[in-house]
């Protein structure tokens, strides 16, 4: 494979799953870890990602707010607006963070009455003009990489928490290993979000489907509601069908 076509796929995977280790993208190419190392080097100098320790971030899902930058943008506001019609007023909702997410605030109407609690600091800022909404921010440790608040105070802040419904994104999802993350920290915040909330809901864009990283959130049948960019009775998604409710 050409630098130039290996490269391409390096931004289309980052691109959909946010964030690429070295270690995966050396195996998917079968090259050396160096070269990939090299690739992020060049494309990171270029401004077309973010380098990381052991990989790379999209540009667009760490700065949400330069519009121009989010990947897929129009599929991830046709998800938010999904994920709106299942909010009724007065429901305690929980979320995570991520630019679907910031879509999904963007939109909520000025006669939205709920309390929501949040672990993402760049969703809290992104709704505090709404005057109904009863706004928390679950604070502990900012994970740089994915820009929410983590550890074991964020776990037990989540633990007195009672949610009606709760949202977050993933990284992947699979009919055979659910809900998968290459984040540790990350997957414990996850883990303890579905534990407080009666109903959860994970938002993904159809790009995502069928993919699987290295560490588990849940099985499939912890999860309420998968809410992605296509029509519920869409071919792709068939059997998901039989495990979850789509919207």
């Amino acid at each position: 494979m050409l630098k130039d076509e290996r490269q391409a796929y390096i931004i289309k995977q980052i691109n959909i799953h946010n964030k690429v280790l070295s270690a995966d993208l050396s195996r998917q190419l079968d090259v050396s870890e160096d070269t990939i190392r090299r690739d992020l080097n060049e494309m990171a100098e270029t401004g077309k990602i973010l380098k990381v320790y052991g990989g790379a971030i999209s540009k667009s899902f760490h700065y949400p707010f330069q519009q121009n930058e989010v990947y897929a943008r129009d599929a991830k506001k046709e998800i938010a607006r999904k994920a709106l019609k299942l909010i009724q007023n007065g429901m305690v909702i929980l979320t995570g963070g991520g630019t679907t997410m910031i879509e999904m605030a963007r939109m909520v109407p000025e006669n939205m009455s709920c309390t929501l609690f949040t672990v993402s600091p760049l969703l809290a800022l992104e709704l505090t003009e709404h005057s109904n909404l009863d706004v928390h921010l679950i604070g502990g440790q900012l994970a740089k990489n994915s820009q929410i608040c983590v550890g074991a105070q964020v776990i037990n802040q989540l633990s007195d928490i009672k949610a009606d419904l709760c949202f977050m994104g993933t990284n992947g999802i699979s009919l055979q290993d659910g809900i998968t993350d290459s984040d540790w920290e990350v997957i414990q915040i996850k883990k303890a979000m579905i534990n407080c909330a009666e109903k959860t809901a994970v938002m993904s864009i159809a790009e995502k489907m069928n993919s699987i990283h290295k560490m588990k959130v849940c099985n499939l049948n912890a999860i309420n509601y998968v809410i992605t960019d296509l029509e519920p009775k869409h071919p792709q998604l068939s059997q998901y069908a039989k495990a979850v409710t789509l919207i």
